[in-house]
C-alpha cells in the first residue's frame, strides 16, 4: 500500500460507550484472515483521559481485530518528545489515571490537581460543603509546580480552574499572594482543543476546548493579559500530525514494506480538528513531508448535514461560528473536507476506490 489511515475514534467509530454499526464492517475490510492489517492503521484520539494500550484493548474489543498500542496516538502522546519539562514539577489537571499517563510519557515529578487540594484545603472554597470545617495550621510556602499540564476536561471544573489559576498567578507557590507582575506565567502545556465532542447524547457535549476557554477568559479578565501556551496538541496542531506519519512509516517499515507512503487519510467527525488539521498539514506541512494529507468526513459524530452551513458555498462558511481554538486562525478553506461520505464504512470503500486497491 501507498497510502495509510488515520482514524477519529469518538463520532466515527462510538459514541461513547456505543459502537457504531459501521465500525466493524470497515475494520473487517481492512485485515486479512489471520488479523493482520492489509494498509497501515492509526488511531489519532483527542481523548486523554487513559493509557494508549487501555484504549488499544478497548479498540481490540469493540473492533474485533487485534490492535497494539504502538497503532494509538492519545491528545497527549505527543508529549513524549517534551523531554525539556520531564524532570520538572508539574500539575497535572484532567481525569483517568492522571499519575500513570504523567509517568508513561515521561514525568517524573507530576502533582494532581486533587493532591494540592489535600496539601492546600483553604484554596478550594466554591463548594461550601467541601471547605474544611478546622481550620489547618499555617504551613510553610513550598513550591509546587514549574509546569501545568492540561490533559483533558477535569470532573470539578471550578476547582481546578482555581487552583491552575492560583499557581499561575504566584509562579508555582499557591498559597501565596498572587503576583501579576510575574509574566509571562509559567509555562502550560494543552492537549485536546476540542469545544465539543459527541457521546450518547443527541447534541455534541463540552470538550476540554470549552475548559480551555473557561481557563483563558478567567485568567485574563484577572490579569488583563492572555493566558500564553508552550505547547497544544492534540488534534489539529502540526505536532500531532507529524507525530501520526511518523507513526504510519513506522508500521510500514515494520511490515517490510518498501512502497513509500504517499497519502495519509483523516477519516474523522469535527470540521474544526479531523478536517482542519488534515488542510492544515496539507497547506503548510505536505511540501517538507514525505505524504500529502487527504480529509474525509463522515456524518455519524459532531458533523451534521443537516445543521452545518453548506460546504461549497465558501461565503457562508466564513460567516460561520468558528468553534476551533483562539490560538488557531480561522480560514474558510481549512474546515472544507475533501470528502463526506455517510460513516466510517462507506470511508474504507471511498479510499479503496480513491487508491484502486484491491485487499
Amino acid at each position: 500500500p501507498s497510502f495509510g489511515f488515520l482514524f477519529d475514534i469518538d463520532g466515527v467509530l462510538v459514541r461513547g460507550r456505543t459502537p457504531i454499526p459501521a465500525a466493524r464492517r470497515a475494520f473487517g475490510k481492512l485485515v486479512n484472515a489471520q488479523g493482520q492489517f492489509l494498509v497501515p492503521v492509526v488511531f489519532v484520539t483527542n481523548a486523554g483521559n487513559c493509557l494508549r494500550q487501555n484504549k488499544a484493548e478497548q479498540l481490540s474489543h469493540l473492533l474485533g481485530v487485534p490492535i497494539s498500542q504502538d497503532q494509538v496516538m492519545m491528545s497527549h502522546s505527543p508529549l513524549r518528545m517534551f523531554k525539556h519539562y520531564h524532570e520538572k514539577c508539574v500539575l497535572v489537571s484532567g481525569q483517568g489515571p492522571l499519575l500513570d499517563i504523567a509517568q508513561d510519557l515521561g514525568f517524573c515529578q507530576p502533582i494532581t490537581i486533587d493532591t494540592l487540594r489535600e496539601k492546600r484545603p483553604l484554596l478550594d472554597a466554591v463548594d461550601h460543603d467541601r471547605r474544611p470545617s478546622v481550620l489547618p495550621s499555617q504551613e510553610q510556602f513550598f513550591s509546587l509546580s514549574s509546569t501545568v499540564v492540561l490533559f483533558g476536561e477535569p470532573v470539578r471544573w471550578e476547582t481546578s480552574l482555581q487552583l491552575i489559576i492560583d499557581v499561575l498567578l504566584t509562579s508555582g507557590y499557591p498559597g501565596n499572594p498572587y503576583e501579576q507582575e510575574n509574566y509571562p506565567h509559567i509555562p502550560v502545556l494543552a492537549c485536546n482543543m476540542d469545544l465539543m465532542w459527541v457521546a450518547e447524547a443527541q447534541s455534541p457535549r463540552f470538550g476540554h476546548g470549552t475548559f480551555m476557554v473557561c481557563l483563558e477568559n478567567i485568567y485574563k479578565k484577572i490579569t488583563g493579559k492572555d493566558l500564553k501556551y508552550e505547547a497544544l496538541v492534540g488534534k489539529p496542531s502540526r505536532l500531532t500530525y507529524q507525530y501520526a506519519e511518523h507513526l504510519i512509516r513506522a508500521q510500514a517499515l515494520q511490515r517490510s514494506w518498501e512502497q513509500p507512503i504517499q497519502t495519509l487519510y483523516a477519516v474523522g467527525d469535527n470540521l474544526m480538528t479531523d478536517v482542519y488539521g488534515a488542510n492544515l498539514w496539507e497547506k503548510e506541512l505536505a511540501s517538507a513531508a514525505a505524504a500529502r494529507c487527504r480529509s474525509v468526513l463522515v456524518c455519524t459524530g459532531v458533523y451534521s448535514p443537516h445543521s452545518e452551513v453548506p460546504l461549497d458555498s465558501r461565503d457562508s462558511v466564513a460567516d460561520s461560528v468558528f468553534h476551533g481554538h483562539r490560538d488557531f486562525s480561522f480560514d474558510p478553506a481549512l474546515v472544507e473536507p475533501d470528502h463526506i461520505v455517510p460513516d466510517v464504512d462507506a470511508a474504507v470503500d471511498l479510499v479503496f476506490q480513491l487508491e484502486n486497491f484491491a485487499p
